[in-house]
């Protein structure tokens, strides 16, 4: 991390057993995408890092959430969040 606080990058790798796969009838992306809409429920990760992690458009990721008549709770951090993103992703 550098003097400024920037973000570290990165990922980090969860393993899934292949038979829990198989049982949920799931594929790894789904998983994935199912793991960040509980998440985004819940109020543990803001619209725009769940969307990241779904690996989902803003307006996919919306049409989810509605037709799970979930709420889209989109406050300023989330707006935050996203800006950041896309001049991070501005500068690769």
């Amino acid at each position: 991390m550098t003097e400024r606080g920037q973000r570290m990058s990165g990922t980090i790798s969860i393993e899934i057993p292949r038979e829990v796969l198989h049982a949920a009838r799931m594929t790894p992306q789904e998983m994935r995408r199912e793991l960040a809409i509980h998440l985004f429920q819940q109020g543990r990760l803001s619209f725009g890092k769940a969307r990241e992690m779904a690996g989902m458009t803003v307006w996919a990721f919306q049409q989810i959430l509605g037709s799970r008549e979930i709420p889209v709770h989109y406050d300023m951090e989330d707006y935050e969040e996203d800006l950041a993103t896309i001049r991070e992703r501005s500068r690769l």
